[in-house]
């Protein structure tokens, strides 16, 4: 048996959106040096401009600060301002502002990058104690929610605390009424006292009370949750997903008359097309394909083009096209490529999304990655299945990094950077030491895992069905890869929707 090695034709397109998404990249952290560097230079010519205190982060950052009003006594405070980046996370604006005349006191965090493209959930099992020193960043559009507690905080100003912190704000804020409440309604008094009892039984990891489930929900994207190294898959998870309408206009991407004007339009489209031949009403929505042609005739050949629709950006409600490829992977299945960018917004979004009926059963990939030439496999991620390595204590939850078509080298560079972009950097100065080591040991071994240094094992499993490694042995069996099929547990079939689903 020999194993073959074929060029994919959908390199082109991916190394093209590789490209534009590094320039992208550059950028951004261009533009965020600028404004650093604005800070700096603006020293002080008059009272209300940003003077340098003389102190500094750990990477050098200077803090600023500057004469501000007092929102208490309506007299002069400072304000004091320090542009750096939280380790292993992103740009961020702390702000710290004391009154000298009424002793007031504030402050708050704002994030420094750009609003990102989706919105993301974090869930953490907090299971012990030591679960509430987690690091998180909240920004003033998160929602905070700890569900065994049946607590939601609404969004409001944005913090730099941990899971301990947010709880004992809440056990401040509550306590601060209790004597007026005493006085005026003694059993709500009573009531808000035994639910303070609760919150600390928590805190304080008394019997019966762990483990206890805390989400933040970001539709910014901006906010954030500690990942720790070799931790099970259960404790921590991250989901992104697609603002709806009304979170843009929370955000102020859009507003609710652009909101109101796209609905109307629907509606007006929906009703031309009833009236009217739906075809017809339809036709300048239609396909066009860019003109690829044969090799063998001046036939436009079908499975080479890309289609190109027109739609509407789900961002800004802006029309803009949409790219979609049909590529066939042998001995597996059609997989449609898609690619939507807004001029008007600069969304971008990039999907593989997989053909045909839901199978009747999942499927499990094992795959033993023995030879470096392994690494130039081709690999389907659907946005369904979940991956493990288990040599690398790496493990991805259905829907992290959304649907991938590429090589295992090229998911475990895109696992690598996405770690090193959101959880870990070599400047992590605020991490403990133990934890440190621990994450520069995983990424030294990802990093000999991606260079075919060591061997390990692919473990992908899809409720779906849906995903893919490539067998260099076809149409033989390949020695290193096993493929079982699996059947789909009720609470899959529930997230999937398929338990309600009706064919009769």
């Amino acid at each position: 048996m020999k194993k073959i090695y074929k060029a994919p034709h959908y390199q082109a397109m991916d190394s093209h959106i590789d490209k534009k998404q590094k320039t992208n990249m550059a950028e951004k952290e261009e533009f965020f040096a600028t404004v650093g560097d604005q800070a700096e230079q603006a020293t002080g010519s008059t009272n209300n401009d940003l003077v340098n205190t003389g102190a500094s982060d750990a990477e050098g950052h200077p803090v600023q600060e500057i004469e501000s009003l007092c929102m208490n006594c309506h007299e002069n405070g400072t304000t004091r301002l320090l542009l750096t980046k939280i380790p292993y996370f992103r740009e961020v604006i702390l702000m710290s502002f004391e009154c000298p005349h009424c002793f007031f006191k504030n402050s708050e965090i704002q994030p420094a990058a750009e609003i990102a493209e989706k919105g993301s959930r974090y869930v953490l099992k907090v299971e012990t104690k030591k679960d509430f020193n987690r690091q998180v960043v909240k920004s003033e559009t998160a929602t905070v929610k700890f569900s065994e507690l049946d607590i939601e905080i609404p969004p409001k100003k944005g913090q730099l605390t941990n899971v301990e912190g947010l709880l004992d704000e809440m056990i401040q804020d509550l306590e601060s009424d209790q004597e007026e409440r005493l006085r005026v309604q003694p059993e709500m008094h009573q009531k808000i006292a035994d639910f303070i009892t609760r919150i600390r039984s928590f805190i304080d990891a008394e019997p019966n009370t762990l483990p206890m489930t805390f989400t933040i929900d970001d539709p910014s994207g901006n906010s954030w949750i500690e990942y720790m190294p070799d931790e099970p898959a259960h404790k921590w998870a991250m989901y992104e997903y697609n603002r709806t309408a009304e979170q843009n206009v929370f955000l102020g991407l859009i507003s609710e008359d652009d909101v109101a004007k796209h609905q109307l339009k629907q509606m007006e489209e929906k009703k031309q097309a009833t009236a009217t031949n739906v075809s017809a009403s339809l036709e300048s929505k239609n396909p066009k394909s860019t003109g690829f042609l044969s090799d063998e005739t001046d036939i436009e050949n079908l499975a080479n083009e890309v289609q190109t629709f027109s739609a509407t950006c789900s961002s800004c409600f802006e029309p803009c096209e949409t790219h979609m490829k049909t590529v066939n992977i042998p001995h597996f299945t059609d997989v449609v490529l898609m690619s939507t960018s807004c001029e008007h917004c600069g969304y971008k979004s990039n999907e593989v999304k997989t053909g045909g009926a839901i199978p009747d059963q999942g499927k499990r990939i094992t795959l033993k990655v023995t030879d470096p030439e392994d690494l130039a496999r081709d690999i389907l991620k659907s946005e369904t299945c979940s991956m493990s390595v288990p040599e690398l204590n790496l493990d991805l939850t259905p829907g992290t990094l959304g649907g991938r078509f590429t090589t295992i080298e090229g998911l475990l560079t895109q696992v690598m950077e996405e770690l090193h972009s959101r959880v870990f950097t070599q400047t992590s100065d605020s991490m403990e030491g133990e934890t440190k080591t621990r994450w520069t040991t995983f990424f030294a071994r990802l990093q000999d895992a991606v260079e075919g240094k060591i061997p390990f094992t692919i473990v992908m499993e899809d409720p779906l069905a849906s995903s893919y490694i490539q067998n260099v042995y076809a149409p033989d069996n390949d020695p290193n890869m096993t493929v079982e099929t699996i059947d789909r547990t009720y609470e899959q079939n529930e997230e999937l929707g398929l338990n309600d689903m009706k064919t009769d």
